[in-house]
């Protein structure tokens, strides 16, 4: 208790965290009020009291304490540990115990998120890391006792676990337990007045003579009172490797030393063990992101010209949704072959995660870097085949040249993601190398993407109003709500400028929110002139991810008073093609609160007759590619007429976007569309130019 930090400690819970992925792991020992930080990462104290303690109620177990979610657990969801830092949701500990049973504290594993699995080869792993701790613990342990008097020691040293010899002056072995006759195979009346070189290897002999001349001289021993790890002899001449605490002390004029010799062959096996499932990729064999990242960091620290090859698959989600993630594991595997196989030249050759990969290869020439991404894209093109199907993926390449592209490692990386990203908008299936207008490029997107979150911080959204027209009379059914962007510099923007960029950001639910609840209120307001005026309200994909859209909606209606029939939520073809049960029971909740549903854009895409069926759709837009040549192009006209029959044998209402002629209305007329929107009828307005024109006089 209370002894400062020691780098052997640091360095296990250091492996831990990093073999775990956890943020916090501690070396935890116990006394009767509090607990003792022996070693922590992540928690920078050097104890707590015993009362809040988690391990008090691990020391107590005979395994592994797991709890995957403190918030859920009533022994601690009021914890302060939980409630406050480090809010503590996942924990896992394991007792350290001594070789005699007494447990003395945990190491143990905490997260600030819930873990629902630990599993078998978690709690393998977690138990090997608890007995290297007590390894050191042990150590520590067998130093005291050389500080005791020699009778105490050598009634203690008689039944250590460890080998314990002494020598006096003269390197004659004067002291020899039963454990070093276990483990070197000499008796202690064959050991006793030998040259305690008989336990030295031939290949640590020179260094041995040396220190043993230079004790008999009188000085002191470099090595003394310091714990090394060397080669061991058995009596047989075989070697193994050894830990050994060296120590000298004096008797009358002369010195004496000692040695504790303990075999780490199964540490050293365990220690490999834990350094390769630190480092490798337990699926691919190679080198993880970690092991990748270090590499690369030495490479350039030494300043070497370099090339990084940044590699994606193509199409890889489609085998694993199809043929099942036994499939992808295998296509991984033979990637990784035939990569290794490409890259027969490279540093190293990593799999970053995914189906993501990456080679680090010497040299910066553009050429021989292009060469070699051809010959990859090529090979890793070539079909797979998993149980007798065969498969097929791409491959997309970004390189980057170091150090023309970036001095440190961070840019040359960030050069070649972009190259990367290049290669997969340009068609997939090739390799790009990096360009510096590529990193321009990035920074202006960086750039819009701030403006783009100011924008709606600063409240630079507004929202313009189309109408929605019977056909037959131009009288005015309702409106889509569409959004604007009032640029500070740039003036209006349309959706087209940002939309693609504000959809992708995690704002995007609530600005979705924003625009329901802004549309809504002025429906409501509108109706009190045009008493069936409906609004149509487009969805972001991000809202169905949120979970909070049905309790949004709900809100919106009740706030505003709007009948749910007066409401009509417009959902793209992208959503409904996620075909999970949770999307298909938010539509039919939806629904069930009587608010319409209109299926955007239909015909454009891939949507299949099966998604009319499976999904409550009310009404189908037929989209403005359809109605701008419906009067000309025969196929655009069978087109319209294809989907105003799907949506009479459904029971849907149809509404035409993009009407902009005379001769575009009188078609959808003759063919029984009953309602429309386009410039024929009225641009988007404001609502205060939207009121005076189209709602003052209930027509378009």
């Amino acid at each position: 208790m209370d002894t400062p930090p020691e780098e052997d400690f640091d360095r296990l819970v250091g492996l831990t965290s990093r073999l775990f992925n956890v943020p916090i792991v501690l070396v935890s020992l116990l006394d009767r009020d509090r607990q003792f930080f022996k070693a922590n990462v992540g928690f920078d104290v050097c104890g707590t009291s015993r009362e809040v303690s988690f391990c008090a109620h691990a020391i107590v177990c005979d395994d592994i304490l797991f709890i995957p979610d403190a918030i859920k657990d009533s022994r601690f969801s009021s914890n302060p540990l939980v409630l406050g830092p480090p809010f503590i949701r996942f924990y896992a500990g394991r007792p350290l115990a001594t070789r005699t049973g007494e447990k003395i504290g945990t190491i143990c594993l905490i997260g600030t998120k819930p873990r629902k699995v630990f599993t078998a080869e978690d709690r393998k792993n977690l138990t090997d890391l608890s007995v290297l701790v007590m390894d050191r613990m042990e150590v520590r342990r067998l130093e005291y006792v050389r500080t005791i008097s020699q009778a105490r020691f050598e009634n203690i040293a008689a039944t250590s676990p460890d080998a314990i010899v002494c020598s006096n002056a003269g390197a004659k072995i004067t002291f020899w337990n039963r454990s070093a006759e276990r483990l070197f195979g000499y008796t202690a009346d064959e050991a006793i007045d030998q040259s305690s070189e008989i336990i030295v290897p031939d290949s640590c002999r020179a260094i041995y003579n040396s220190k043993l001349d230079h004790l008999r001289k009188g000085e002191q021993m470099e090595l003394a009172d310091r714990t090394i790890e060397l080669s061991g002899r058995r009596k047989d001449g075989s070697e193994f490797p050894a830990e050994f605490s060296l120590s000298t002390w004096q008797e009358g004029n002369t010195t004496s030393f000692g040695a504790i010799v303990r075999d780490i062959t199964e540490r050293r096996q365990s220690e490999e063990r834990l350094f390769r499932l630190a480092s490798i990729d337990a699926l691919t064999d190679l080198p993880n992101r970690p092991a990748w990242r270090e590499c690369l960091d030495k490479t350039m620290a030494a300043e070497k010209p370099v090339t990084v090859l940044l590699l994606n698959l193509d199409g890889f989600k489609t085998v694993n949704d199809t043929l099942g993630h036994s499939a992808g594991d295998s296509i991984l595997r033979d990637v990784a072959a035939r990569l290794t196989a490409v890259c027969g030249m490279a540093i190293t050759i990593a799999r970053l995660g995914g189906d993501e990969f990456a080679a680090l290869l010497p040299g910066n020439d553009e050429r021989q870097a292009k060469a070699v991404a051809g010959l990859l894209v090529s090979a890793i093109s070539e079909p797979y085949d998993f149980a007798g199907q065969r498969c097929e993926v791409g491959a997309s390449i970004g390189l980057a040249l170091g150090p023309q592209h970036g001095a440190r490692p961070e840019e040359l990386l960030g050069a070649a993601d972009l190259a990367l990203y290049r290669a997969k908008a340009a068609g997939r299936g090739r390799h790009e190398l990096f360009e510096p207008e590529l990193r321009q490029v990035a920074v202006a997107r960086r750039e819009f993407e701030r403006e783009l979150r100011l924008a709606f911080e600063n409240g630079e959204f507004e929202l313009f109003y189309q109408p929605q027209v019977s056909t037959v009379d131009r009288r005015l059914m309702g409106a889509e709500a569409l959004m604007r962007w009032n640029h500070p510099q740039r003036g209006l923007l349309s959706p087209v400028s940002f939309m693609g960029v504000l959809s992708q950001k995690p704002s995007a639910a609530a600005v979705g929110e924003w625009v329901l609840r802004t549309s809504c209120r002025q429906a409501a307001e509108w109706r009190a002139v045009v008493p069936d005026f409906r609004m149509s309200v487009n969805l972001f994909e991000a809202q169905f991810r949120s979970g909070r859209l049905l309790t949004s909606v709900r809100e919106v209606l009740e706030e505003s008073g709007l009948p749910p029939a007066a409401l009509e939520l417009e959902i793209v073809e992208n959503i409904l093609l996620q075909n999970d049960s949770t999307t298909s029971q938010l539509l039919q909740d939806l629904r069930a609160l009587g608010v319409g549903l209109a299926f955007d854009d239909y015909g454009t895409g891939f949507a299949s007759l099966s998604l009319l069926k499976r999904y409550p759709v009310t009404r189908l837009k037929i989209d403005r590619s359809f109605v701008g040549d419906v009067n000309t192009n025969l196929k655009d006209a069978a087109v319209v007429n294809a989907v105003l029959y799907l949506a009479r044998s459904f029971g849907m209402d149809v509404i035409a976007e993009g009407v902009e002629t005379e001769a575009q209305l009188d078609f959808l007329k003759q063919h029984n569309c009953a309602e429309a929107q386009g410039y024929l009828f009225g641009k988007p307005l404001p609502a205060n130019e939207f009121k005076e024109k189209f709602v003052a006089t209930g027509t378009a």
